[in-house]
């Protein structure tokens, strides 16, 4: 029997805007309603990023957040909960962490952390080793597991070490983001070295940066790993770029291949279990 595959459901990001496509939800209702329509689909977890309500833009603000992760959790209690602590746009610590701070049933379950900085192809984002360690240990205390970003091998080697110093505990997810301009390529060779480097313990999905997204999903279901799929990524549903996708458009494709290659979904409960996270319906993040 093949591995049941991780869906990483990503519907926002930081980037897409409603200038560039009118399917990204931005307001909290529209995220809400485009996870209840991939719950519905089918996914194992979703990755949230918030966006102020006036002005549309990325914000950290642990009150939006707790707005959207308390209208997930009315319809699916179960799934796991990851939420961005990016540095593309915010610069302090505080800034950074505050969605770390919900709590009972609007504590996250799991954190996203990048490995290191990184340039895109006209922003940058400021990871400071220092800023990663405090991230890191912030999310150990607080029983929420780091939803490890990485863009090249030096990422990975890098959890490695905070291994090391105690700031991971295992087992890890790690979602391998590919076609970056200034990182890893999305070809068979540079996915197979990362995965190949993962530290012991470690599940894992492939995530590609706009056209990329298609191949680096398609890799992952025929390797049995899992896929980051959704408009945070990638906004067109073709190469050509002729048509917008929509981020239910994306997830019905995953599910496509997904049963050409007799890969079942993994549940929100089995992927649980899997990350040593507690049970949901209440009960949230690492005990």
């Amino acid at each position: 029997m093949s591995k049941p595959l991780i869906i990483n459901f990503t519907p926002t990001g930081m980037i897409p805007t409603k200038e560039m496509t009118p399917h990204v939800p931005v307001q909290v209702n529209e995220i809400v309603e485009d996870v209840h329509e991939a719950w519905e689909t089918g996914i194992s977890m979703v990755h949230l990023h918030a966006r102020d309500a006036q002005t549309g833009t990325p914000t950290y603000l642990r009150e939006i957040y707790a707005d959207i992760i308390g209208g997930i959790r009315k319809f699916a209690p179960e799934l796991v909960v990851c939420v961005s602590l990016s540095g593309r746009n915010f610069g302090e610590f505080e800034q950074r962490a505050d969605p770390l701070f919900l709590e009972g049933d609007l504590k996250p379950d799991m954190g996203s952390l990048t490995l290191s900085s990184l340039n895109f192809n006209r922003t940058a984002s400021v990871n400071a080793p220092q800023m990663i360690q405090d991230l890191a240990r912030t999310m150990l205390e607080r029983g929420i597991l780091p939803e490890l970003e990485a863009f090249d091998i030096g990422m990975i080697n890098y959890a490695k070490y905070l291994e090391r110093k105690g700031l991971l505990k295992p087992p890890h997810y790690f979602n391998l983001l590919l076609g970056n301009i200034a990182c890893a390529q999305a070809n068979l060779m540079q996915a197979g070295l990362m995965i190949n480097e993962l530290p012991a313990n470690s599940h894992w999905s492939l995530a590609g940066i706009g056209e990329a997204q298609l191949h680096m999903n398609s890799v992952a279901i025929a390797m049995e790993g899992g896929v980051r799929v959704g408009l945070e990524d990638n906004i067109w549903f073709d190469k050509g770029r002729t048509k917008l996708a929509t981020n239910g458009q994306l997830l019905r494709r995953i599910h496509a291949l997904a049963e050409a290659n007799e890969r079942t979904l993994m549940s929100a409960a089995n992927l649980r279990e899997l990350l040593d996270l507690q049970a949901g319906n209440g009960k949230y993040g690492r005990a």
